[in-house]
């Protein structure tokens, strides 16, 4: 007789602030986990990228050689190199060790929003409000991209990248998808311009927030909407959606100074987070485990689960 499996134990929400840390990088445009969630970037308003241990507060590495803002970044899959984009128009491809400068890509005549590694780190993807999304081989030391994606209407403001698509959000209210593999392009009309995007776990579904304070969870095949969630206030900066480690919950910075989540499947609002005063500027959610990482001016904040015991200092 074969026993029955244990219930899975219930997805938790991060409702405990656990640590704030000062990133003294002038206002953090944005925070990232790297792959496994160890490790997270800050991207600095004073022009400067850095490593941090956010489970310890410690800061790693700095890294410096943007021209202006730096607005996004990302870790390639096995932690050796960053890239990095901003208002300086580049796009930058840093050796983590040594902290050194690989290469920098210029080619986009605005400012740089986004960008992502592909799962083997060879390609880097970056889109700007210049309206295109380039692909730039990280390994040649070619100078122009090896693809440009110029469908968009206006600016793009996010993308995403799973192992055959690319996924990008832009200002003209679409969510674009390409299936590399098909050559295809699918794209979905919102009606507002969109801050962020994102994929489910499972790859079934994407996820888009838009300035009209809505996040809208759409089947990938299909653009059917599956759900809608309201409740934050996003008019006018770019804000960040997370979906949680289970795909059981979605999230949102919001303008209120606090992260909202919702039910992924009722829609029902299921937490408030009180981040701080002004803008909550991004916010990323650990790959495997219940952790939120959330920016506010030149902080970030790390929150875990009710249970968590570990250390709360403050750096």
């Amino acid at each position: 007789m074969a026993f029955p499996q244990p219930r899975p134990a219930r997805p938790e929400l991060p409702r405990k602030h656990v640590r704030t840390m000062e990133c003294g990088q002038g206002a953090v445009r944005a925070v990232r986990f790297n792959a496994d969630g160890n490790y997270c970037l800050t991207c600095g308003s004073d022009k400067t990228l850095k490593l941090w241990n956010p489970h310890k507060g410690t800061a790693l590495r700095s890294y410096q050689g943007h021209g202006y803002e730096v607005l996004d970044a990302a870790g390639s899959f096995d932690n050796s190199q960053i890239c990095s984009c901003g208002s300086d128009k580049t796009v930058v491809l840093w050796d983590v060790a040594s902290g050194q400068v690989v290469r920098k890509y210029r080619g986009h005549a605005g400012k740089v929003n986004c960008v992502q590694f592909n799962e083997e780190a060879t390609i880097i993807v970056s889109g700007s409000i210049d309206s295109t999304v380039r692909c730039w081989d990280s390994r040649s030391r070619r100078p122009d991209p090896v693809q440009v994606l110029d469908e968009a209407k206006d600016g793009i403001s996010s993308l995403k990248l799973s192992a055959h698509e690319i996924l990008t959000g832009s200002v003209d209210g679409r969510v674009r998808r390409y299936d590399l593999r098909a050559g295809q392009l699918y794209s979905d009309y919102v009606g507002s311009p969109i801050t962020c995007v994102c994929f489910s776990k499972d790859g079934q579904c994407a996820l888009a927030a838009s300035l009209d304070s809505t996040l809208r969870l759409l089947d990938k095949e299909t653009g059917e909407m599956l759900g809608e969630y309201t409740g934050h206030r996003s008019s006018s900066y770019r804000l960040d959606c997370v979906m949680s480690e289970q795909d059981t919950h979605v999230g949102s910075a919001s303008e209120d100074g606090n992260v909202y989540f919702w039910d992924l499947v009722e829609g029902s609002l299921a937490l408030t987070l009180p981040v701080g005063h002004g803008v909550v500027q991004s916010i990323a959610f650990h790959p495997t485990l219940p952790c939120l990482l959330a920016a506010n001016k030149g902080c970030v904040q790390l929150w875990r689960e009710d249970g968590f015991e570990g250390d709360t200092t403050t750096t």
